[in-house]
C-alpha cells in the first residue's frame, strides 16, 4: 500500500462542504468533490504530518532511502529497519569520524550490528624522552576484530566489504571473526 492510495481515508477539508450554497444542494457536484476529496486526502495527510517525513526514528520506512541519500549514507536493505534509521541519525557523526578507529568501529556497529575492536597499526610512533631509541615503526596493518551482537548471525563477507570501503589506502587491513561468548561452542 502506498500513501497515493489509501482506502478509506477521509479528507479532514472536504470540498463539497466549501462549495457556495448553490452547489452544496446539487448531488452531482457532491459526488464530483467527493471524488477530488479522495484524491487530495493522502497529499493533505502527508502536508499534516510532513515534519515527521524528515525525521528518520518517524519517517515512513519506503522514505529512509531518501532521507540517507541527503546525508550520504547508503544503509543495506537487508539490514534491519532499527539500524538503518540510527545510521541516518548518526550520519553526520559518522563521518566526522570517517577514517579513525572508533569511525570504523562505530560504522560496523550501525550498519551490520557487530561489535568491533579496531587495532590501528598505521598511526605515527613518538617518543617523550630526548635522545632515547626510536620507537618501532608501525606495523602498516589495520586489524578489526569482530564479535557478533546478541547471538545474532556474522556476515563475514559484508563485513570484510565494509572494512575495505573504510580501510585507509596506505594500510593492509585484516579481519577476525572473533566467536560470541555467550553462545556456547558447537550450537
Amino acid at each position: 500500500m502506498t500513501r497515493a492510495a489509501v482506502p478509506g481515508l477521509a479528507s479532514r477539508h472536504p470540498i463539497g462542504g466549501l462549495l457556495p450554497a448553490l452547489y452544496a444542494d446539487d448531488p452531482f457536484a457532491q459526488r464530483f468533490t467527493a471524488g477530488l476529496d479522495t484524491v487530495l486526502a493522502p497529499v493533505l495527510a502527508t502536508l499534516d504530518n510532513l515534519p515527521a517525513y524528515f525525521d528518520p526514528a518517524l519517517a515512513p520506512g519506503d522514505f529512509l532511502p531518501w532521507l540517507a541519500s541527503w546525508v550520504g549514507v547508503e544503509p543495506d536493505p537487508e539490514v534491519p529497519e532499527g539500524l538503518r534509521r540510527a545510521l541516518v541519525v548518526r550520519a553526520l557523526e559518522l563521518h566526522r569520524w570517517r577514517g579513525t578507529s572508533r569511525g570504523l568501529a562505530e560504522r560496523l556497529r550501525l550498519c551490520l550490528g557487530v561489535h568491533a575492536e579496531v587495532v590501528d597499526g598505521g598511526g605515527a610512533v613518538w617518543s617523550s624522552t630526548p635522545g632515547a631509541e626510536l620507537p618501532p615503526a608501525p606495523s602498516g596493518e589495520l586489524l578489526v576484530r569482530v564479535r557478533a551482537a546478541d547471538g545474532r548471525q556474522v556476515d563475514e563477507a559484508r563485513i570484510r566489504d565494509l572494512v575495505a570501503a573504510s580501510c585507509p589506502v596506505h594500510l593492509r587491513c585484516r579481519v577476525e571473526i572473533l566467536p560470541d561468548p555467550d553462545v556456547p561452542e558447537g550450537s
